[in-house]
């Protein structure tokens, strides 16, 4: 794009600045060829796309060996560049042109000239043949031809490979134009030539016909010669006349839709003689006016206009405005023409009749109304939207997109571009969604079907979520769509998700860690696509348990319980349970002491985790059996040969106890059986101060350690012990 300064000569002073007017002009854009197309041997038709802020166009043409280069001028598309020679390749391009000089020339396209017309000539040997001949056409493989009658009828068409035709079965003293034209090798038709011969009179009768002259219709008046005149002078009731020496000679009557009446008259150097009878002959007539044109649909029209005066037939054109030609001919006032959507028409009508053909009338330019189009492409780009694409059709200045439900239009785009987002639609509806297009001078078409389209689901919204396991949770929603999946996400801050899916209104979120925070939200899916996440919903699942917990008597009353970390717990709650009572403790750290439990008991051990927020997890252990009751009523008694015998209460009849006798450096071990409350040791020291301990043996052979111990002094002989 260029920009053009220019600076204009006025200058203004204002408080003692200068300003000086500076213009800034911009070029147009460089426009597009669509076609480029000869239909004559010297001239290229050039359709492009023309740009906004275009005055003009240069139409170029160049060879490519840069041999010939021509420019031509147009106001608008398409443009015609003449001056050219036929059968010759030609590059052509297209610069707009506007106040701010030319654009760059558009991208190249090539086109050939058709073959030039052949020179005809013809001379009519019989009054019923015509002879017409031609040069040989460079490049041409055969000749088409056609035949009409005074220029109006035609009689035949058809094509040869000579150079020459013999036309014979005509009529007497009537005018037949032929018309000619070459075909290249490549089958397409070059340009035409016209000449037009009439063929040989009949003597005696006075013989009218109409012919065209230098563009001017006229009348041909022959006649049969007349012994000893030299000149003759034919006169219609026109009051026109025209005079010659041999037949025939042309009444220039002008005007259409007459009935003439025309004599002869012969002349010598007598004089003239009587007029001779005259003959009434009919102008070409006048072209129908007005015309117009009705759309009968599907693509069919018909053209329509008034009858003339003096018409034999009717001729009905049908040019297109990508070169396309239909016509008809027809005795009635209308023609029917196929009528493509998104095109302009040319369309004209002439008279027909012995004489001639009517000159040109009212032409009419028509553009019909654009095609629907036909690959509309719909998707959902968010929630609540629907945004449409396709290809911009023929003819369309705009476009209207109607999204309707329930048949109500509820929502309307009007736009010149090829694209239409709909906006603030009702979610989880149907839309039928419908293209029209439409111009400015013939509306919009509105036969074009629409597409039913589905808005994605609502948002759900969560009820409830509640803890189904220590690893999984139930989640619940309002899931108004019944054709819809739902999928409900569990998602914690280290980036684990998990899911579940349902058709109904809940699922079971499973594989969640105990002791972990999750936020809960509820997607809502059909055809459509995803809805908007429902609001999300935070939930805490229960602490976990302890993977292990040790209880350890420390003395006959007490017990210390421990365990390992417990993830999302903050406190614990311990219980030690059994039918001749129980023993709590809590705790922040990982271990409590228990009191006041009861010796030679089964308990069942729990434990409660318990997080920040109070969340709950119940967790039972393997049961703990507290150590058999140390004995009670211990005695010690001396016996002879140095023996001692111990004895206590046992706490129950199938206890094991072991003894422990410890002084004098030395220590005494005794056992009984089971349920056995006495025993003896043996080689003890009389005078001596002993430490008795007595404690019951656990099953797997091990002492209880915590049985408290007894102090005695063993006498001498004659004195007993003392406790």
């Amino acid at each position: 794009m260029k920009f053009w300064v220019l600076f204009f000569g006025a200058v203004l002073q204002v408080c003692g600045f200068v300003c000086v007017c500076v213009c800034v002009c911009v070029s147009p854009d460089i426009p597009i060829i669509n076609t480029a197309i000869s239909k004559q041997s010297q001239s290229v038709t050039v359709d492009f796309v023309e740009v906004t802020g275009a005055t003009s166009y240069v139409l170029r043409a160049e060879t490519a060996d840069g041999s010939f280069f021509s420019e031509g001028l147009t106001t608008n598309s398409p443009g015609v560049i003449t001056g050219l020679q036929p059968y010759t390749d030609y590059l052509f391009s297209v610069m707009s042109v506007n106040g701010g000089g030319r654009s760059q020339p558009s991208s190249q396209i090539s086109a050939k000239t058709v073959l030039p017309p052949p020179q005809l000539n013809s001379t009519s040997p019989s009054n019923s043949s015509i002879l017409v001949a031609w040069a040989l056409v460079p490049n041409a493989m055969l000749y088409s031809y056609t035949v009409s009658r005074d220029n109006t009828l035609q009689l035949n068409r058809s094509s040869t490979t000579d150079v020459s035709l013999d036309l014979g079965g005509l009529d007497a003293g009537v005018s037949y134009c032929v018309t000619v034209n070459g075909w290249s090798p490549d089958g397409v038709p070059g340009d035409t030539t016209t000449i037009c011969q009439i063929t040989r009179k009949r003597g005696g009768s006075v013989l009218l016909h109409g012919v065209l002259v230098n563009g001017v219709w006229g009348v041909s008046v022959s006649w049969a010669s007349v012994q000893g005149a030299n000149q003759y002078v034919a006169t219609s009731s026109s009051g026109v006349s025209c005079s010659s020496a041999l037949s025939p000679c042309v009444l220039m009557v002008g005007g259409c839709g007459q009935v003439l009446y025309t004599s002869i008259t012969a002349i010598n150097q007598a004089g003239a003689s009587q007029p001779s009878r005259p003959i009434s002959f009919n102008t070409k007539p006048c072209p129908p006016d007005p015309v117009r044109v009705n759309v009968l649909g599907g693509g069919n029209c018909s053209l329509v206009w008034n009858s003339t005066s003096y018409t034999d037939y009717y001729t009905a054109f049908f040019k297109r405005d990508d070169g396309m030609e239909e016509s008809c001919n027809t005795t009635s006032i209308s023609c029917s023409f196929h009528c493509s959507c998104g095109y302009s028409y040319l369309l004209s009508v002439f008279s027909n009749n012995q004489a001639g053909t009517s000159p040109l009338g009212p032409v009419l330019n028509e553009t019909t109304v654009p095609c629907c189009p036909g690959d509309v492409v719909v998707w959902d780009p968010s929630p609540e939207t629907l945004e449409m694409v396709w290809t911009p059709v023929r003819g369309a200045d705009s476009y209207q997109t109607w999204a309707v439900v329930a048949g109500v239009p509820d929502v309307i785009c009007n736009d010149t571009s090829s694209t239409c987002v709909l906006s603030s639609l009702t979610c989880n509806t149907n839309y039928s969604v419908t293209i029209i297009p439409c111009t400015e001078t013939h509306g919009c078409n509105l036969s074009c079907s629409p597409q039913t389209h589905e808005t994605v689901p609502c948002m759900p919204a969560v009820v409830g979520v509640s803890q189904n396991s220590s690893t999984s949770i139930d989640v619940t929603w309002n899931g108004s769509n019944i054709a819809a999946d739902y999928t409900a996400i569990a998602a914690n801050m280290q980036g684990g998700i998990h899911t579940c899916q349902s058709t109904g209104a809940s699922c079971t979120v499973t594989g969640l860690l105990c002791g972990s925070s999750y936020t809960v939200s509820v997607i809502a899916a059909t055809a459509a696509g995803q809805s908007i996440p429902s609001f999300s919903v935070p939930f805490e699942i229960a602490p976990c348990c302890p993977d292990n917990l040790t209880v350890t008597q420390v003395t006959q009353a007490l017990s210390n319980v421990s365990w390992s970390v417990a993830r999302g717990a903050q406190s614990f709650h311990v219980s030690l349970m059994s039918p001749r009572g129980s023993a709590k403790c809590r705790s922040l750290q990982s271990s409590c002491l228990i009191g006041c439990i009861t010796c030679g008991t089964n308990y069942t051990v729990s434990l409660e985790a318990i997080s920040p927020s109070g969340k709950t997890e119940p967790c039972t252990y393997h049961s703990f059996s507290s150590s058999e009751c140390c004995p009670s009523g211990i005695r010690l008694y001396k016996r002879s040969n140095n023996t001692l015998r111990v004895q206590w209460r046992a706490a129950t009849t199938l206890s094991n106890y072991t003894a422990k006798v410890s002084g004098s450096g030395r220590s005494y071990t005794c056992s009984p059986g089971p349920g056995g409350s006495t025993c003896d040791v043996a080689d003890v020291t009389c005078g001596n101060v002993y430490s008795v301990v007595v404690a019951p043996v656990n099953p797997d052979t091990t002492v209880i350690p915590f049985c408290s111990s007894r102090i005695y002094s063993v006498l001498y002989r004659g004195k007993r012990s003392v406790d």
